[in-house]
């Protein structure tokens, strides 16, 4: 059975909630999934073990249009996680005007422990679009 893990940090509930949709679809798809914020992660290496899919997502922190980042406490997150260059990676975001830099910063706190992302999703409200559900059954060819 394929693994997907889905580590996140959410402010308001939105990035956590967007996280907890991916996983239930990809449930669905027959994936094993395991789910956990930064706060609750503590750097297990059996949760990572054997994972075929990571997503790491986090919420859009800077102003309103310009200068989107990751906030802090995720880039220290992701600059701790071990190099995964099997695994496919996803990064996911959610805002509330634009994502803007966004992924672009995302990829220079990973870079070198991973493959190339093969996927970037985003979300207002942190619910699955029709459009998610087709790209992560792109991801994973189902």
């Amino acid at each position: 059975m394929e693994k997907a893990v889905i580590l996140f940090n959410s402010r308001t509930g939105t990035t956590g909630k967007y996280a907890r949709e991916i996983g239930k679809y990809l449930e669905t798809k027959g994936l094993e999934v395991q789910i956990s914020s930064i706060q609750g992660y503590k750097y297990n290496q059996e949760m990572l073990d054997q994972a075929n899919y990571v997503f790491l997502g986090c919420w859009t922190s800077g102003l309103m249009v310009v200068l989107q980042h990751p906030e802090n406490a995720w880039k220290e997150f992701a600059a701790k996680l071990p190099k995964m260059p099997e695994a496919k990676l996803a990064l996911f975001t959610t805002y509330k005007i634009l994502t803007g830099s966004m992924f672009r910063k995302m990829y220079i706190e990973i870079e070198g422990k991973f493959a190339e992302p093969s996927l970037e999703m985003k979300s207002r409200n942190g619910l699955l679009s029709e459009k998610d559900k087709k790209d992560l059954d792109a991801l994973i060819g189902k």
